[in-house]
C-alpha cells in the first residue's frame, strides 16, 4: 500500500478535478463523430411507444435502461454527497454506475465513506469500482491484491475497471508517467480476483490493437471512451502554470474519436466475446441509441450528470436522466425498434 500521506495530494486532485469538469469548458474541440450519423427514418413502425422494451443485461445484472454513470470521483469530503445523489439515480432508474478512482482509498481510509455510500444507497444494483492502470502496473511492488481485493470489498463491487490514462498522467503538474508493467498486472487481476475486469481509457479511445491484447489475456469488458467529451488533457492542462500550458495545448485534443474507437472495437467481436461500453462526449439518447446500433451494450455519461448535479440539485440530475431515457425510447420509435436487440440492427448513414 502507499504511503498515507500520498492520500492527501490525491485528495485535493481529486477535488480540483471536478471544480474544473462543473466550472470550465474542458470538452475536446474535437467532436466524437456522432453528429455525423443519422438514423433511416421508418414512418412506419407499427409498433406503440408503451411496448418498447429498454432493459439488458450487463454482466448477470438487469438493467431498465443501457447506461452507465461512468466513474466520476470518490475520495474527499465532497464526493460523498454527489456520489449518494448518483447511486440513488441509478438504484431509481435502474442503471449501471461506476464510483471514481479508488486510489485514494489505498493511500488513506480517510474518506472510505465516499465509496461505500455508492452500495448503501444502491444495494442490489450494478456496480463498479476503479483504479488506475499505473497502480495496477506496480502490483507486487507497491500495491498487492489484496488491495485492490478492499477496494472491491468497499462497494461490493460487480466488476473491476482498471483506467488507462496516459496522456491524462502525463499532463498532470505533479504527474510522473510509469505504464511498464500494466499489462501484466491486469493479467494479475484477471487470475487472483473474484470479480470481472472491464478496461476503460479517460477520453483518449482505446485502439482495436489494444483491445486484441486486452481480450487476448480475459479482460470481460472494454469502455472505449473515446475523444469528443471532456478532454482530461484539457483538465490537467488547465492545473499547470501558464507557461506549461502553452507548451502542453497540442495534446488538448489527443485521441481516437469515440465514433471511430468504437467501430473498431466493435470489430473484433466477430470473433470474441466481451462486454461493450461506449463513453466519451455521450450528451442525450440519441447519442445513446446511435452507440447501441454500432455495437455497445452499454453507453457510459459522465459530465451532463455530474453538471446536472452541480447546477440544479438531485431534482436537476433526475430530469437530466429521465430526459435521456425518454430521448432514447423515441428514437427507437421512430426507427421501428420494439427492444435493443432489434435497435442494434439498424443502419446509421452519413450526412
Amino acid at each position: 500500500m502507499a504511503p498515507k500521506n500520498e492520500g492527501k495530494k490525491t485528495e485535493s486532485r481529486k477535488r480540483s478535478h471536478v471544480e474544473l469538469v462543473a466550472s470550465q469548458d474542458v470538452t475536446h474541440r474535437r467532436t466524437t463523430g456522432f453528429e455525423k450519423l443519422e438514423f433511416v427514418h421508418n414512418a412506419l413502425p407499427e409498433l406503440a411507444l408503451e411496448e418498447i422494451d429498454t432493459s439488458t443485461v450487463f454482466l448477470g445484472k438487469h438493467l431498465e435502461q443501457p447506461l452507465l454513470i461512468s466513474s466520476m470521483t470518490g475520495g474527499y469530503d465532497d464526493a460523498t454527497s454527489i456520489n449518494r445523489e448518483l447511486a440513488r439515480i441509478s438504484y431509481e432508474f435502474q442503471i449501471a454506475i461506476g464510483v471514481g478512482s479508488a486510489r485514494q482509498a489505498l493511500e488513506n481510509d480517510e474518506h472510505f465513506r465516499s465509496y461505500a455510500v455508492v452500495r448503501e444507497e444502491n444495494p442490489d444494483g450494478l456496480v463498479f469500482t476503479n483504479i488506475g492502470g499505473a497502480e495496477v502496473g506496480r502490483l507486487g511492488r507497491e500495491y498487492k491484491i489484496r488491495d485492490l481485493s478492499t477496494i472491491i470489498d468497499l462497494v461490493k463491487a460487480d466488476a473491476l475497471v482498471v483506467h488507462l490514462n496516459p496522456l491524462q498522467e502525463l499532463m498532470q503538474p505533479e504527474g510522473s508517467p510509469d505504464f511498464r508493467g500494466v499489462l501484466d498486472g491486469i493479467t494479475k487481476c484477471i487470475a487472483e480476483l473474484g470479480v470481472p475486469v472491464i478496461v476503460k481509457e479517460v477520453g483518449a479511445g482505446i485502439s482495436q490493437q489494444v483491445a486484441h491484447q486486452l481480450i487476448h489475456i480475459g479482460v470481460r469488458g472494454i469502455d472505449v471512451a473515446g475523444a469528443g467529451g471532456t478532454s482530461w488533457a484539457g483538465v490537467e492542462i488547465l492545473r499547470q502554470d501558464k507557461k506549461k500550458r502553452h507548451d502542453l495545448e497540442p495534446f488538448w485534443d489527443w485521441g481516437i474519436s469515440t465514433f471511430d474507437a468504437l467501430v473498431e472495437v466493435a470489430e473484433l467481436r466477430k470473433h470474441a466475446t466481451f462486454g461493450l461500453i461506449a463513453s466519451g462526449g455521450m450528451q442525450n439518447g440519441v447519442d445513446v441509441a446511435k452507440a447501441i446500433a454500432l455495437g455497445a451494450d452499454l453507453v457510459g455519461i459522465a459530465r451532463p450528470l455530474i453538471l446536472a448535479l452541480k447546477q440544479t440539485g438531485p431534482d436537476g440530475l433526475r430530469e437530466a436522466v429521465r430526459t435521456i431515457t425518454k430521448q432514447l425510447r423515441y428514437a427507437m420509435f421512430l426507427t421501428g425498434s420494439k427492444d435493443l436487440a432489434e435497435l442494434a440492427k439498424q443502419p446509421l448513414r452519413r450526412v
